[in-house]
């Protein structure tokens, strides 16, 4: 039998009575080792969220858990939003580990009331104990002393019938309107390069759907998306880190004494690498690839298609996507399906919980400043439109504004 057999032997045991349950979410075994010789906890081992959450959809609920800040597949902070989302785990105190002081983390952590936050090597266990009984008495009698906390509601969105009404009536008037000008906007179009005056794509709003615009680009351009994005995204991340470098040392592995690793060693294709290092350099990957893609004064956009693309005349065959009930007048940016997947790993995907639209809150702003927005910025605009539509809060007015800013903002130089 393999240590590591044996050791989840050891420590996967019936809890004792009145001892302190643990769950140690992570794959130091060495903290683990020294944590379980102590009678008075009972200690059970899951090296991932996925693991975590299982354990307690089983009914196992723990006086406390103990999470590594960085984990096969996640992170801390996502265990710890999964944990307060639910209402059952209220009393479980959450501790948050880091083998290394990071100001932001810190910083995060109690931000987001994690309840206590340690850097290795952990206490003794004399005052581990002594902190976490507190943690749990705290815990247990907390909704006496104070209401549920705000991460506790239950939010609803709902999608007012008041703002359907409105949007067939006025994308309904306004085809009928604007008629002879987008006749003369096709027939230009048209005669300025070949192929369909009108773009197809897949579009994710609620749910995905076909996405109607006038074409402002030339025939193939898409194939030139990835090769522009590289070096012409307004969202890209001043420094990238591509992919997992193999050759880079471990900074921690570097500490330990030669053929010492501070973690599991993963063996992927021919290389070995430390189980914290892979997913440290992992992570950072993921942070430097942007969610949106937006190319900054576009080469592949034709004469006409600047034009359509600066006053907006390129967004008109959306209204037919309104009509229809996949749009609305007022919403959040409907995302093309690669964007789309990277926001549904985070509390990002909120913004899909909003209707998709033709303009709404950072559209505006984004215009309003001529093109210049940050990508947390878009994101956190996203996110503020969708608060509109909490618990039945929507206002019609509010909706009536962003289109009344819409109007001077369609006017600019930029491409955007």
């Amino acid at each position: 039998m393999n240590t590591k057999s044996l050791f989840q032997n050891v420590i996967e045991y019936e809890p004792m009575e009145k001892a302190l349950k643990i769950l140690y979410i992570g794959s130091s075994f060495e903290n683990l080792l020294e944590l379980q010789a102590d009678p008075r906890i009972s200690i059970t081992n899951k090296g991932n969220i996925l693991e975590a959450v299982k354990f307690l959809q089983k009914g196992n609920l723990p006086d406390a858990i103990l999470c590594e800040a960085i984990l096969s597949g996640g992170d801390g902070l996502e265990m710890h939003q999964v944990l307060r989302e639910n209402t059952e785990y209220d009393e479980i105190a959450f501790i948050l580990l880091s083998y290394e002081y990071i100001q932001e983390l810190f910083v995060t952590a109690f931000r987001n009331r994690i309840d206590d936050y340690y850097v290795y090597p952990l206490p003794d266990v004399e005052k581990l104990v002594s902190r976490l009984s507190f943690l749990k008495e705290f815990r247990q009698n907390a909704d006496a002393i104070a209401p549920k906390k705000e991460y506790h509601r239950k939010y609803e969105y709902v999608m007012p019938g008041s703002k359907r009404i409105f949007d067939i009536l006025v994308a309904s008037f306004a085809l009928i309107l604007l008629s002879p000008l987008l006749l003369f906007v096709t027939l230009a179009i048209r005669l300025e390069s070949k192929g369909k005056v009108y773009y197809t794509s897949k579009r994710v709003g609620r749910e995905p759907f076909d996405f109607y615009k006038l074409r402002s680009m030339r025939v193939g351009a898409d194939s030139e998306l990835s090769k522009l994005a590289k070096d012409n995204n307004q969202y890209a991340t001043a420094s990238q880190q591509s992919d997992i470098n193999f050759g880079d040392p471990c900074p921690r592995c570097a500490k330990l004494p030669n053929g010492d690793t501070c973690s599991p060693i993963l063996h992927i294709g021919p290389h070995r690498i430390c189980d914290y290092w892979y997913h440290s350099q992992k992570k950072e990957v993921a942070k430097s690839k942007s969610a949106f893609i937006k190319i900054v004064n576009d080469p592949r956009i034709t004469k006409v298609g600047k034009i359509i693309r600066n006053t907006s005349i390129d967004e008109l065959p959306q209204l037919i996507n309104v009509i229809k009930g996949d749009m609305s007048i007022v919403g959040n940016r409907p995302l093309p399906v690669y964007e789309a997947e990277q926001l549904t790993q985070d509390v990002m995907s909120k913004r899909f919980l909003a209707p998709a639209g033709i303009t709404g809150l950072w559209q505006v702003e984004l215009r309003g400043r001529g093109g210049v927005m940050s990508e947390d910025e878009r994101k956190r605009l996203d996110n503020e439109y969708a608060d509109h539509f909490v618990n039945g809060n929507y206002s019609f007015w509010y909706d009536i504004k962003l289109i009344l800013r819409t109007i001077p903002a369609l006017f600019q130089k930029d491409t955007v």
